[in-house]
């Protein structure tokens, strides 16, 4: 009858949120925590648990935990035998480069690597405080193979991998503005790659330049366009070897809309701040030569 009493009788806590270091003793737990429970309690509830945890497998828990005020005991160890239940949540932003997202990690991981871009997807995720990094890049490289799952009998994979569509997606990333813009330009892309054409697009000149940084601080110029590098699709045909940023389920489920053009080519507009298509090159030079005219 003592233990029963003992296990459903109201708590007093010292703080609602505790912590629990790895390896903390059950007594520590509870007389660092509980204000309302005497030496004998703890004694008495130290034996009950170790009956108990060799029958029922429990253990507790380290890390951070929300408790109310006025819970039982039993509600108290129900708690604290799960994992922590307290959350930390990571945005990464669609267009995001390795040095934005090392700075978001440092803020929850002590030991971390950067994350190739064509490994995860941008979300919001969300993970236990104690959760080691290593299972962080796990939970997220298995919801990239989910979404992927979704989208295995899309006529796109006919001619491009897994993460040559997450490349054309960085591209789309960092060209589109919005939706139907990057529809358009998505097309534009595909229709460039089947006719063999250079891609010729200003996002991959500046990653080239910059180290995939984007920091430039001034408009591409001319001499830009003719960088010796991998990623410059000026100079090289096809898609560039790596994704040029983090990725989001956003942009990749328009990409796997498979959106039809007839468009070539596309140029920035600043005055009406959109993207210009045509469909042919005279078609681009005069809209062009037409627009900086104004």
């Amino acid at each position: 009858m003592h233990i029963y009493y003992i296990l459903n009788k109201s708590l007093e806590l010292k703080n609602n949120l505790i912590s629990i270091s790895k390896g903390e003793s059950i007594e520590n737990i509870l007389h660092n925590n509980i204000l309302n429970l005497t030496d004998f309690n703890v004694i008495i509830i130290k034996i009950f648990l170790k009956i108990s945890n060799q029958i029922n497998k429990n253990f507790y828990h380290y890390g951070d935990f929300n408790i109310q005020n006025e819970i039982s005991l039993t509600e108290f160890l129900n708690i604290i035998s799960k994992p922590s239940n307290i959350l930390s949540k990571i945005t990464i932003i669609e267009g995001w480069n390795k040095k934005e997202l090392d700075l978001e990690l440092s803020k929850f991981f002590s030991d971390f690597n950067s994350i190739p871009y064509h490994k995860i997807i941008a979300d919001t995720y969300f993970f236990q405080k104690n959760t080691s990094f290593d299972s962080f890049i796990k939970e997220l490289e298995a919801v990239k193979k989910n979404y992927f799952l979704k989208y295995k009998n899309n006529s796109l994979f006919i001619n491009y991998s897994e993460k040559e569509l997450m490349i054309i997606g960085s591209l789309l990333e960092k060209e589109g503005l919005d939706t139907e813009d990057k529809k358009q330009i998505s097309s534009v892309i595909l229709n460039r790659l089947k006719q063999n054409m250079k891609l010729q697009i200003d996002a991959t000149v500046l990653y080239a330049i910059t180290n995939g940084n984007y920091d430039l601080e001034r408009k591409l110029l001319i001499s830009d366009l003719k960088t010796d590098h991998p990623f410059n699709t000026y100079l090289n045909k096809g898609l560039p070897p790596e994704p040029i940023s983090y990725v989001g389920k956003k942009t990749l489920d328009i990409l796997f809309m498979n959106n039809k053009n007839d468009f070539l080519f596309y140029f920035f507009n600043y005055s009406l701040n959109k993207h210009i298509f045509s469909k042919t090159y005279k078609e681009h030079i005069n809209k062009l030569n037409e627009y900086r005219k104004k």
